[in-house]
């Protein structure tokens, strides 16, 4: 049981979630643009940690900044959205033509309500026009490059990552994220 001290939020719990003891939450419960939702579960200023593992790419980006600014207000001083999204900048047509805005193929495919493809850019400054400060975890740069820093799963597991992605496993990158921890200042 999660203490109000150390209140760690999941927003899409999706099938490869592994923050098993945290508050897992579904869109239709917990909004990403629904202040209200929010106000209704949290209170400002209490929240630990929140995880969201591909789930900013179905925001515009002004959405996506408004989401940020709705967590920013119920993350305590130092807390932190670890946001993962697909990577623009990852040099697999394969993989960008899953990716790419409305997605590769029939309606209910995952992709096909994304309506940004994000990059480290993008998503950088999205956190930063809400407050945040923002480390860069995992990326590519615009020459297609792959960039990490050592970060602990147990923080905030992110299964589409380097570490984690079972199409990673053969030591080739076939999937990556631009993951970002988000950091509202003390």
């Amino acid at each position: 049981m999660q203490t109000i001290d150390n209140l760690k939020v999941v927003i899409g719990a999706g099938d490869h979630n592994n923050n098993p003891t945290w508050l897992q939450t579904q869109e239709s419960e917990l909004n990403l643009l629904r202040k209200s939702d929010w106000e209704k579960n949290f209170s400002s200023n209490t929240l630990q940690a929140i995880v969201a593992e591909h789930v900013w790419e179905h925001l515009t980006y002004e959405e996506g900044v408004s989401a940020a600014e709705i967590c920013y207000e119920f993350l305590r001083p130092g807390g932190y959205v670890r946001c993962a999204v697909p990577d623009g900048y990852f040099p697999d047509k394969e993989y960008q033509n899953v990716i790419k805005v409305g997605g590769p193929g029939p309606e209910n495919h995952p992709a096909a309500s994304h309506k940004i493809v994000h990059n480290y850019k993008t998503l950088r400054s999205l956190f930063e026009k809400a407050g945040f400060i923002v480390d860069l975890l995992e990326y590519c740069d615009e020459k297609g490059n792959f960039h990490e820093s050592q970060w602990d799963e147990k923080t905030g597991f992110i299964y589409r990552s380097k570490r984690f992605d079972h199409r990673n496993k053969s030591g080739k990158l076939k999937f990556v994220s631009v993951i970002v921890d988000a950091v509202k200042p003390s």
